[in-house]
């Protein structure tokens, strides 16, 4: 999101709106202010708390609000460019310059909300501190306040905001510890390396995404299950959950030990 943020401040920030819309009905979560409220405002930029991106108008007004969960995808399109026939949402500018978000998925979970700064602050109030930049002694306060698997706090955004799914799974191979391994159990040392671990990753990634890698050039442990681990060739495992999986190094991170998937055991029974 980060990249996205430094990609599309200038140019939704260059002209006047012309339009607000169209948005699928599951996508804009509010009506009030309408989106025609927007047109013939100017957008002051585009800002970032955590994993959603904001953008506010210049005249301090509005705050249009924008989470891409994990199938939105946002795209800037020039005047005369082509883009989707239906986006889940769009965001036309005065010259036909347009901000297009698309969600390629069964289930829409993207969302956009048009709210007042006051509305807005009130949406983020949750979210913990940012990840990108978090010292080992403030990561050491946030995780011994409770006992929780670690894969599972450090995606928690009301603990730590910026880190998802994907970036889980990386940022815990790298720092060589288990997904599962309880947060109150770890030592200064595995703390200190999770936060060096967690800055690095972070400013790799948004290194690699602003020179407009993919996926597949960004991720080295996430979704390439069976694959061999870039640092000592395991092959890469997973556990898989209704909701996502974590993908992690047998040899790396659980001392040859794999994880027990509970999905895939319930099929087999």
């Amino acid at each position: 999101m980060e990249a996205w943020r430094r990609q599309l401040s200038d140019p939704v920030s260059a002209f006047p709106i012309a339009k607000g819309g169209p948005a699928h009905i599951a996508t804009l979560k509010t009506f009030d202010p309408p989106l025609a409220a927007l047109e013939g405002r100017q957008l002051r930029g585009a800002e970032r708390r955590g994993k959603r991106l904001l953008l506010p108008t210049a005249d301090g007004e509005l705050v249009l609000l924008i989470h891409l969960m994990t199938a939105g995808r946002l795209k800037f399109l020039g005047a005369g460019e082509a883009g989707p026939k239906t986006p889940a949402f769009r965001l036309e500018f005065v010259g036909g310059s347009k901000l297009v978000l698309t969600e390629n998925a069964k289930k829409k979970r993207a969302g956009v909300w048009l709210l007042t700064p006051e509305g807005a602050a009130a949406e983020l109030d949750h979210l913990g501190p940012e990840a990108l930049g978090l010292d080992a002694d403030a990561l050491g306060e946030i995780l011994r306040r409770e006992s929780r698997r670690l894969h599972a706090l450090v995606r928690d955004q009301r603990a730590i905001a910026g880190i998802g799914r994907a970036w889980a799974n990386e940022i815990l191979h790298t720092a060589k510890l288990s997904p599962y391994a309880l947060t109150t159990d770890l030592s200064d040392e595995e703390v200190a390396r999770l936060a060096t671990a967690m800055n690095d990753e972070l400013a790799r990634g948004l290194e690699l995404r602003e020179r407009g890698a993919d996926d597949a050039k960004t991720y080295r442990i996430h979704r390439r299950l069976g694959q061999p681990c870039h640092m000592c060739g395991m092959p890469i495992a997973q556990v898989d959950f209704e909701e996502h999986t974590i993908f992690y190094c047998p040899n790396d991170q659980t001392g040859g030990r794999v994880l027990k998937d509970r999905r895939l055991s319930r099929l087999l029974r």
